[in-house]
């Protein structure tokens, strides 16, 4: 007991804990009128060590019905409501002066309100700008993995392998450290 004890104090005095996340809104003009979209994903860590960290991403949103891999034809449906969360390891591999360089690996659950469920698993490649000892500025692009979307209902499933590293799926965010 005394030996688990010391193991869990020695790894909470070298760890830390972040909290940020990102925020999205835009506005989409698709002929007929306007949707405004928006996000809201906080995210909270903890360093285990200076290159693994474990952490949660969890939020809503209010968009367009979409896949990280695109657009996915889902019947009429064009705006919805989500819920998700997203755990996750952190592997940083690169620790340069101001900029590290790490994945995201977790899997994930996306409520569509009314529509289905979405699930995945896989890496998703991220870079940190370090602007000082507590703060950070943190981008992820793309997904490496595998999505499963059960529409509810009768619908089919659709499953999705891939990799998608294009500008469209950028996510931008702040952390912070204590």
């Amino acid at each position: 007991m005394m030996t688990l004890a010391a193991a869990v104090a020695a790894v909470s005095l070298n760890a830390q804990v972040y909290v940020g996340g990102n925020v999205g809104i835009a506005n989409i003009d698709n002929g007929n009128d306007d949707e405004t979209v928006y996000s809201l994903l906080p995210e909270v860590g903890y360093n285990l060590n200076s290159d693994i960290a474990l952490g949660v991403q969890f939020g809503w949103s209010k968009g367009n019905l979409y896949s990280e891999y695109g657009d996915l034809t889902l019947g009429d449906v064009s705006l919805t409501h989500t819920f998700e969360v997203n755990p996750y390891v952190r592997y940083t591999f690169v620790h340069a002066k101001a900029i590290d360089v790490f994945f995201d690996g977790g899997f994930g659950y996306k409520h569509y309100n009314g529509e289905g469920d979405q699930f995945s698993v896989g890496l998703k490649p991220g870079i940190a700008l370090n602007l000082n000892d507590k703060f950070s500025l943190v981008a992820h692009v793309g997904f490496l993995g595998y999505q499963n979307f059960n529409p509810k209902g009768d619908g089919d499933n659709t499953n999705v392998w891939g990799i998608d590293v294009d500008g469209n799926h950028v996510q931008l965010g702040v952390n912070i450290k204590f």
